[in-house]
């Protein structure tokens, strides 16, 4: 697939915007590497909207190269690549034929910041344009990219290099993205874009843009890609509001998420209470006018817990255009999460011995994160306090300006002499984890430290485990995305044939 370069047109020579997205379910941007091209090819293919996680894909895609790429994906989409210099760099650099000797660590990467340097930047146009291509690889349908705004400093050259390959839809949440749609209307003429970060600290300086320009690459740019569609993800008409009012672009539709969604969840409305289990209290004010939602006059999609046909029937009524479903896909055969975990879940879930808790502060974004409780992995708090406290990942990193105004980056997973040299209060990293490498070990994707020990998952899953025990129930080698599909969409095939 070449890159697209043809925008619809009305009669008046003007670009038309996109007709409404049909979709009745929207497969989850689980995690990085979980919703990876596989599941969202598998989903599309079934009807769906596919969505691949956005998040480290720059990490993924050269971990993947050195464990050997055996199914050779990777080389694949290189090789279609439309600057074949770039790929030849990355491959000459990353790949390793047979993969990297057992026990070794893997290579390591720049990590990001506000000017990264030019590998780092092919690398994350790179690392996005293999896995979008890779789930429209034989799809008529279309295929959506998820990211955190929280994770800002790799956002442009990522969604430039998503757009190379003809992404339909762009997903967003864990912030506020208000600026996101106009960038997404610069990026589709090749036009310089720029991102203000968030900061923390001294306010009185300048503030920190993000910025990249793609006529910096020469061979990609000068020409007019395909503006996707863009439906930033809410918890509350408030935001909802804001985004409809106030964003510099079109916004095409909402996705709606309740706070038992698996994964970040938007913190409760007010002061922070905590309950006897630890976990964020959600209250009245933390309820979702749909009727609101609805008058916003947009499509929406209802998320959190609508993982079966009668939620799918309940959303119809409300007015939604459809359902955005995580867990059921997180575990079935296509998604990126090791075998092994996807295993034990389902086990424990017959078993109800399945436990998932919101942590208030596992994440170090400062979004609560929804933490599945399983032996042997970081979710035991005296397992992860014998890690090595390290970042050397860097995606949750805010920058903070210090009182003698110069720019640094930190994150409260770091260490702790860091941490502190960065102005960070001692109390402020208690119970924060480094979500960054135990992202990547839930993927199979975990580095190797010198002592010889690997980096432990921290899993995550929604609340609502009625959907997972059915497909748990009588499989024991698992389930796939399209029987998943057929069974959310099964009363309304039902209603279509009677």
């Amino acid at each position: 697939m070449g890159v697209r370069v043809i925008k619809a047109m009305n009669p008046g020579g003007e670009a038309s915007e996109p007709a409404p997205l049909q979709a009745r379910i929207i497969q989850g941007g689980m995690g990085a590497g979980v919703s990876n091209w596989r599941l969202a090819r598998a989903v599309t293919g079934a009807g769906g909207l596919g969505i691949v996680s956005g998040t480290a894909l720059d990490a993924i895609l050269v971990r993947r190269l050195q464990d050997g790429d055996r199914d050779g994906a990777m080389r694949r989409a290189l090789a279609r690549f439309p600057d074949q210099a770039i790929a030849r760099r990355i491959l000459d650099r990353y790949f390793v034929a047979g993969g990297r000797p057992e026990g070794s660590p893997y290579r390591g990467k720049p990590m990001v910041g506000v000017a990264p340097d030019r590998s780092l930047v092919e690398l994350l146009i790179a690392g996005n344009y293999v896995e979008v291509l890779l789930a429209k690889e034989g799809r008529e349908g279309p295929v959506g990219i998820n990211y955190l705004e929280k994770i800002q400093t790799p956002l442009l050259p990522s969604l430039f290099g998503a757009m190379l390959a003809g992404v339909d839809v762009v997903t967003m949440g864990a912030g506020i993205p208000i600026k996101i749609a106009g960038v997404l209307d610069r990026l589709a003429e090749s036009l310089p874009v720029e991102y203000e970060l968030s900061l923390s600290g001294r306010g009185d300086g300048a503030p920190v843009l993000s910025r990249f320009d793609p006529n910096e690459f020469p061979t990609l740019a000068g020409r007019a890609l395909e503006r996707p569609r863009f439906l930033p993800i809410v918890s509350s008409v408030l935001l909802a509001s804001l985004l409809v009012k106030k964003s510099n672009g079109r916004i095409d539709g909402l996705i709606v998420e309740y706070n038992i969604a698996g994964g970040h969840n938007a913190p409760p409305r007010g002061r922070m209470q905590i309950d006897e289990r630890g976990e964020p209290v959600y209250g009245p004010r933390d309820e979702i006018d749909l009727g609101a939602i609805r008058n916003l006059g947009l499509p929406f999609w209802l998320a959190g817990a609508y993982g079966s046909p009668e939620a799918l029937g309940r959303a119809l009524d409300a007015g939604a255009t459809g359902v955005q479903v995580g867990t059921l896909f997180a575990f079935s055969r296509e998604s990126g999460l090791r075998d092994d975990l996807k295993r034990d879940a389902l086990r424990d879930c017959l078993r109800e011995s399945l436990r998932v808790r919101s942590d208030p502060l596992a994440s170090p974004s400062g979004f609560p994160f929804k933490v599945l409780e399983k032996a042997g992995t970081n979710s035991e708090a005296e397992i992860y306090t014998e890690r090595e406290r390290i970042c050397d990942l860097g995606y949750l990193r805010e920058a903070h300006r210090r009182e003698d105004g110069r720019l640094v980056w930190r994150c409260p997973g770091e260490p702790l002499e860091d941490w502190l040299r960065k102005e960070g209060a001692a109390e402020a990293i208690e119970g924060r984890k480094c979500l960054c490498n135990a992202l990547m070990a839930n993927v199979g994707l975990q580095q190797t430290r010198p002592d010889g020990r690997e980096e432990l998952p921290l899993l995550t899953c929604g609340s609502d485990m009625e959907g997972l025990r059915r497909f748990a129930t009588g499989r024991k080698e698992g389930y796939g995305a399209v029987e998943v599909m057929s069974y959310l969409l099964s009363d309304e095939i039902a209603s279509t044939l009677s």
